[in-house]
């Protein structure tokens, strides 16, 4: 008997609206909005649902990621023709750019190419910005002990320098005149950084002009505009 999106238990939590839709489960962090963004350029219509950080640990959600972060997804049309669901950004990045054909370059080193860039966020600037947002700015800051701050400041500079070269030879996108998940991945949380963690200083991000440019070119693309506020905060 072929799977439907009822054998999902998620699906009863989170009721999907059209069911012939991608549904989506995320919250507007820098992970979650990759997928949004994803979708958005791919022009695949999508269900999404808003996910509270606090519910991920939730039978519901853990039913579909045992690792209990957002972003996942159930694509109704899989792999078999049947219902699929995944998580992981990076993950459902490289699946939704297969699928679809965009956003990953066809030719097979530049495909390598980006997916180095993209776990260069999955395995760096993810992890290390986000331990920079706990120790000096939500919980952590209260620890006395300067050093882990230090470290992930000290890191995230780097990180940010790496960027800086790859950007500095006039290229517009990571891939060069080609936008891709790469750019997806990596854009929200330099993103973040500046808004939500206040980091401009501390990253000295005004040291990284050609940065700062690309994230105004991604931003500024209509897709990111309509991707970094899905889901809706409810």
């Amino acid at each position: 008997m072929a799977r439907t999106l009822d054998d999902f238990p998620i699906t009863r939590h989170w009721k999907p609206r059209n069911p012939e839709l991608l549904q989506l489960y995320s919250y507007p962090t820098p992970n979650g909005v990759k997928v949004s963004i994803a979708l958005e350029e791919l022009g695949v219509p999508y269900d999404a649902h808003t996910v509270p950080l606090g519910e991920t640990t939730t039978p519901a959600f853990l039913s579909l990621n045992p690792n209990n972060k957002i972003p996942a997804i159930i694509d109704p049309d899989g792999p078999d023709g049947e219902p699929f669901g995944l998580w992981e950004s990076g993950a459902i990045l490289i699946y939704l750019a297969e699928k679809h054909g965009g956003l990953l370059p066809s030719d097979a080193a530049r495909r390598a190419e980006t997916l180095q860039w993209l776990m260069f966020q999955m395995g760096g600037v993810g992890p290390m910005f986000g331990q920079y947002g706990f120790f000096g700015v939500f919980a952590g800051k209260d620890i006395e002990d300067p050093r882990p701050r230090e470290r992930y400041v000290n890191e995230a500079r780097r990180l940010l320098g790496v960027l800086e070269g790859r950007l500095a030879d006039g290229r517009d996108w990571i891939m060069g005149d080609e936008y891709t998940i790469a750019d997806i991945a990596i854009f929200p949380w330099v993103r973040g950084a500046k808004i939500f963690y206040k980091a401009e200083e501390p990253f000295e991000m005004a040291a990284r002009p050609n940065v700062m440019a690309w994230l105004d070119r991604c931003i500024a693309r209509p897709a990111s505009g309509r991707g970094l506020v899905q889901p809706p905060v409810e």
